[in-house]
């Protein structure tokens, strides 16, 4: 299990998510901190984690302005 801070790249943290999971091990599990914003982010990153086959695990609120999300890569 690793953890990735995506937050300094504020809301365009997608594409960087997407390269992380691909080069994941299969069945490796990611967690992935990223800027809250709107809250927009959220539904987002897991539609798109969700279409790529992966098992999003978890979607917590960090903190103020920050959200974590688990997930599982997917062979």
């Amino acid at each position: 299990m690793k953890r990735y801070d995506l937050r300094y790249l504020k809301d365009d943290f997608y594409g960087r998510m997407m390269e992380i999971l691909d080069q994941a091990s299969d069945l490796e599990v990611c967690i992935f901190m990223f800027e809250i914003g709107d809250f927009s982010p959220i539904q987002k990153s897991a539609d798109i984690v969700q279409a790529a086959g992966h098992e999003l695990m978890n979607s917590i609120k960090f903190n103020e302005a920050d959200w974590t999300l688990v997930v599982k890569k997917r062979a």
